[in-house]
C-alpha cells in the first residue's frame, strides 16, 4: 500500500516551486499525508511569513474532504453556513480556500499539497502541478469523498 514519504512530498513541492516560478509568483508549499499531518514545508523566495500557515491549513483541508479546495470554495456559494463554520468545528488549522488538492497514488489519496501566496488561481495551478508530478490525475468530476 502507497503511502506518502519524503520523496514524494519533495518530487510534488518542486514541481510547485517550478510552476510558481513559471507563473512570476512567490508560493510556500506544503505537503501533508492522509491524515492530515505535515510531511514537508518550504517558503519560496519572497512569500510572506504567513504563508507557511495558510499553506498547511489548505492542505489539511484537501486531504480531509478529499478533494481541491478549489471546488470546496465553488461548493460555499450553496453550503454557507457548513464551509462558513467547518474551520470552527475542526480541532486543527483548515482553510477551505482555493491552492490546495489531494495527492493520489492509484486509487487511493496519500496525502495532499497547499499552496499560498500568490492568487488563489495561481496557488491552485501550482498544487495542481505538484500533485501532478507526483502521480496524482484530477478527475473531471472531483466531488468531495467520504473517509
Amino acid at each position: 500500500m502507497a503511502e506518502m514519504t519524503q520523496a514524494i512530498a519533495r518530487t510534488a513541492l518542486e514541481a510547485a516551486f517550478q510552476k510558481a516560478s513559471e507563473l512570476g509568483v512567490s508560493v510556500t508549499v506544503s505537503v501533508v499525508d492522509d491524515s492530515g499531518r505535515l510531511v514537508l514545508c518550504a517558503r519560496g523566495d519572497g512569500a510572506t511569513f504567513s504563508t507557511t500557515d495558510t499553506s498547511f491549513a489548505k492542505a489539511v483541508a484537501a486531504a480531509a474532504f478529499r478533494a481541491p479546495t478549489k471546488l470546496m470554495s465553488e461548493l460555499y456559494k450553496d453550503n454557507m453556513s457548513f464551509f462558513g463554520n467547518v474551520a470552527h468545528a475542526f480541532t486543527g488549522p483548515m482553510f477551505p480556500s482555493i491552492g490546495a488538492v489531494p495527492i493520489t497514488h492509484g486509487e487511493r489519496m496519500i496525502g495532499a499539497i497547499g499552496c499560498a501566496g500568490a492568487h488563489g488561481d495561481h496557488d491552485h495551478q501550482c498544487a495542481l502541478a505538484g500533485a501532478e508530478r507526483a502521480g496524482h490525475k484530477l478527475p473531471a468530476d472531483s466531488t468531495p469523498q467520504s473517509k
